[in-house]
């Protein structure tokens, strides 16, 4: 059981020392990133940049292997997996980090750098993952 749990623990620790190294949990930074036409704070598209170097590197390896290290087999999306929900969705997380700025990893993180402001917006998105939850139910969602 304990052992299971190492590496996700490692793994996320690991990302959100990169997230807030990164400056991903100051929420006046991401916002700076966001205004193209206003102060706009360039800094980030060089963590972006950084993550998709490495995302590149992780799919030119898992394109070699046969299975996963830690699974029986690969979970990849697929282009069938585009719905109109998951594009709203998109929208919706868009506009919601915008305002906020912070998204689900980056307040999590956020709360070890600035807890009290950190928890009000992860209560907040938790309280919108209940709701979406009850109106999936519904079949509203």
């Amino acid at each position: 059981m304990i052992r299971a749990l190492i590496l996700p623990l490692v793994s996320g620790t690991i990302f959100g020392a990169g997230l807030t190294i990164g400056g991903m949990t100051d929420p006046a930074r991401v916002r700076g990133f966001l205004d193209l036409f206003g102060a706009w704070d360039p800094t980030l598209a060089f963590v972006m940049g950084g993550a998709v170097l490495v995302m590149a590197l992780a799919w030119a390896i898992q394109r070699r292997m046969q299975r996963p290290a830690f699974a029986e087999t690969f979970s990849l999306p697929d282009a069938r997996d585009i719905t109109p929900r998951l594009v709203g969705g998109s929208a919706l997380f868009g506009i919601g980090w915008g305002i906020a700025g912070l998204c689900p990893g980056p307040g999590f993180a956020a709360l070890a750098v600035a807890p009290v402001p950190a928890a009000i917006f992860v209560a907040a998105m938790l309280v919108g993952m209940g709701i979406a939850r009850l109106a999936e139910g519904r079949g509203t969602a």
